[in-house]
């Protein structure tokens, strides 16, 4: 009876034909031809070059077996990730995960995932310094959220499911495989029996290796040795059974036939330019090799296998030409990002006292960023390292910038300080009626006021508005006071106010040139009255409410009721001979025109954002509603333009 292959064997013990069995489990490398064939345990030891190659095709085999999605990980080159947007790093997130091989990319997501999420916390600590440089609450939180930061979120879960799905799957299904595989094996060991009918022994046999090769997938960490045991029985069986060797030695024929073709083609690979490409196919031929292809006869074994060996072996050393070529093109990019670097820290350390001019240094700081993400790959031993130095690197420049930033906010606030006396100091005279007294102090605040700075963004406008109020309501008492004597403006007054009565009657005939002409005549007529005292102004709000529904009712289009209407007020706006209202009143369009011009600007931007999104060939109602609000807000914009055009027109006596 053959004696049992046992890991606990003494190294130098061998079987009856002289096999270190031993030896045999510990060279997972050799392939089962060579190793059975071994008559003294120095005999394995393969050259150390030939070895490492094997080594490592055995070792990705390995894994591959396990998991077949490995396999398909190498057919895409691997991309720079480093070197892409945040958004283009979604992009190319959103393509692998909508895969149904999702799985084959894994590589190219969990590098994704590593330059995002770099990418990101960087962004964020920079956001939070500018921040904490901005606001001195110490009870506000800073808070950042992105829509992108979103985005992969979602997508990684998605791929995070899958991936989770699957290996629980596969673990399962390769404890079973394996327990399958070790069972087989055990049966081939009880096929050696002398008593045993020779044709139901070979059927047996061949039923067993069906069995094998149907078996499925094991743990990569069980793979050679399992792998290696079979084998080892398998040989076993041709070597110790001595009957049916006709059969037997056909085997051996056909295997080796199979083999020396492995060798002519990997003689091809040597000489194929595109040297991973052939190394894949390589590891593919030692898998068939290993899974595929039965024995030999002894005296081809280690012929053959040497062949495999050394031909490996070249293929191997190109490979490793290559990884040095791609090293030295890696170890360049690690000295261009060194002096990306060092142009930043130089930046840091440039103090400039213009706002101008730290806007030229962080436009540099931007080029280099740029430039250091389209660097390329570095070596991965320090590419942690590099990217450290980047971030402390642009952190040093942001804490430099911040603090130029955090001073002139000083003053701004100091400034805020001073105009908010000022708006005190104008609301406590504005209703004063010593305007002799007042009137000089007045126009002091006016003047301190322009020869202070800037204040915070967010308080500008308010205080702004609170100090104009005062100051409006005080000069207009001012003016009030100088106009209530004025006997001219008394009796333009009686005027307006007997002819308002009269116009009370008028009636539209129904023509439209006839009442158009009519109501232009009473403008017209209006307006030749003249100024009315200031306290008695309320009239002109009286006939335009008449005038208002004259137009109404005359059914002009929006815009011409718009511009006649304020042509009206205008006229009397400058029949005031009020500089700053009209002034006013000009600010007041020009903001009205940037208000419109925004508000068409964010509409053709969601107009845009419908288009790239896949149903953009078919509008919707949405669509549609924002096309109608785009067209509104243009005539909305003409019809301002237009009034800024009558405004500036208006010149008001000195």
């Amino acid at each position: 009876m053959l004696e049992e292959k046992n890991d606990n064997l003494d190294q130098h013990q061998v079987d009856a034909d002289g096999n270190g069995t031993e030896t045999i489990l510990n060279a997972t490398t050799a392939t089962p031809d060579d190793l059975s064939e071994l008559t003294q345990p120095e005999a394995v030891l393969i050259e150390a070059d030939a070895t490492t190659a094997t080594d490592a095709i055995a070792a990705s085999n390995a894994e591959e077996s396990e998991d077949e999605t490995l396999k398909e990980r190498h057919e895409i080159p691997m991309k720079d990730y480093d070197a892409l947007a945040l958004e283009e790093l979604i992009e190319e997130l959103k393509g692998f995960v909508s895969s149904d091989k999702a799985l084959a990319y894994k590589d190219h997501i969990e590098e994704i995932k590593k330059a995002f999420l770099a990418k990101y916390n960087h962004l964020v600590e920079e956001k939070k310094e500018e921040f904490l440089a901005e606001n001195q609450d110490p009870t506000e939180e800073f808070e950042y959220h992105s829509p992108l930061k979103s985005q992969f979120d979602k997508l990684y879960s998605q791929f995070r499911e899958v991936k989770n799905a699957h290996f629980k799957s596969l673990q399962t299904n390769l404890k079973n495989n394996l327990e399958n595989r070790l069972a087989i094996v055990e049966e081939l060991k009880e096929l050696i029996n002398p008593q045993a009918n020779i044709k139901d022994t070979l059927k047996h046999f061949n039923d067993l290796r069906e069995r094998w090769n149907n078996a499925g997938a094991i743990p990569k960490d069980k793979y050679n040795h399992v792998w290696n045991n079979y084998h080892f029985h398998v040989e076993n069986f041709y070597d110790y059974l001595h009957l049916d060797r006709e059969a037997r030695d056909l085997d051996f024929k056909h295997n080796l036939e199979l083999k020396q073709k492995i060798v002519a083609r990997v003689e091809e690979l040597v000489l194929e330019k595109d040297v991973n490409k052939a190394f894949r196919e390589l590891q593919d031929l030692h898998k068939i090799w290993k899974e595929d292809i039965g024995p030999v006869s002894r005296e081809h074994r280690d012929a053959i296998w040497n062949q495999f060996s050394d031909l490996t072996k070249k293929m191997h050393d190109k490979r490793e030409v290559l990884f040095e070529n791609q090293r030295a093109v890696e170890l360049a990019n690690l000295e261009n990002k060194k002096a990306i670097i060092a142009q930043i820290e130089v930046l840091a350390t440039e103090k400039v006292n213009a706002h101008s001019q730290w806007l030229g240094q962080i436009e540099k700081v931007e080029a280099l960023r740029t430039a250091f993400f389209a660097a390329g790959k570095v070596p991965s031993e320090v590419n942690e390292e590099t990217w450290s130095a980047f971030k402390n690197a642009v952190r040093n420049f942001n804490s430099f910038k911040n603090s130029f930033y955090k001073d002139i906010k000083k003053d701004q606030n100091d400034n805020l300080a001073k105009k908010t006396a000022l708006v005190a100091k104008a609301k406590a005279l504005q209703e004063s009626t010593d305007f002799a007294a007042t009137t000089p102090i007045m126009k002091q605040i006016q003047e301190e006021w322009k020869e202070i700075g800037h204040v915070p963004r967010k308080y500008s406008d308010k205080i702004w508005k609170e100090f104009r109020e005062a100051c409006n309501h005080y000069f207009e008492h001012l003016k009030e006071h100088k106009k209530e004597e004025n006997s001219e403006e008394v009796a333009a007054f009686e005027g307006k106010k007997t002819y308002l009565e009269s116009l009370r009657e008028f009636q539209l005939t129904g023509d439209h040139k006839t009442d158009l002409d009519a109501i232009k005549l009473h403008i017209e007529n209006w307006k030749g009255f003249g100024k009315v005292p200031f306290a008695r102004r309320h009239i002109e709000g009286k006939f335009n409410k008449i005038l208002d529904a004259l137009f109404e009712k005359l059914s002009l289009s929006k815009k011409d009721t718009d511009m006649m209407r304020f042509a009206n007020r205008m006229d009397q706006l400058s029949e005031s001979n009020d500089s700053r209202k009209l002034d006013s009143e000009k600010i007041f369009i020009m903001r009205k025109i940037d208000e419109v011009q925004n508000e068409i600007f964010q509409l053709e931007n969601n107009i845009q954002f419908f288009a790239n999104t896949r149903n953009a060939k078919k509008e919707n109602s949405i669509v549609l509603e924002v096309r109608k609000n785009i067209a509104i807000h243009k005539e909305s914009l003409d019809v301002w333009k237009e009034k800024l055009k009558q405004l500036k027109n208006i010149k008001i006596e000195e």
